[in-house]
């Protein structure tokens, strides 16, 4: 699993670079998402714009996740696309995170 991880002021953009976080996936989502923050700042946006599909895998590796960001700090996500966005929807999840429609909004907010 890849990350491509920028920061912009206070703030990291993750962005994952695959199509799916599924049980095939999700142990290397979950390292590449502590590797990707470990030294970063409180707020991380994880932008899923390229995810099409999350599995029930896939969703636990996006909560273990955010609990792995430790007290203090905060794991929004990002570009949902609409099947994704049902999966959070249908699970509750939306409720959970906060989600935003568009990463490079944020981005323009960050860096004024």
């Amino acid at each position: 699993m890849e990350l491509s991880t920028t920061r912009h002021g206070d703030m990291a953009i993750a962005t994952v670079i695959a199509t799916r976080i599924d049980a095939a996936a999700a142990i290397a989502f979950k390292d590449a998402v502590r590797a990707a923050v470990a030294d970063g700042p409180d707020h991380v946006v994880l932008d899923l714009r390229q995810v099409t599909f999350v599995d029930s895998s896939g969703l636990g590796a996006i909560v273990a996740a955010m609990k792995g960001m430790g007290a203090g700090r905060r794991l929004d996500l990002a570009g949902l696309t609409p099947d994704v966005a049902k999966v959070f929807r249908l699970t509750r999840m939306d409720k959970v995170f906060v989600i935003h429609d568009d990463p490079d909004r944020l981005i323009a907010r960050a860096t004024g």
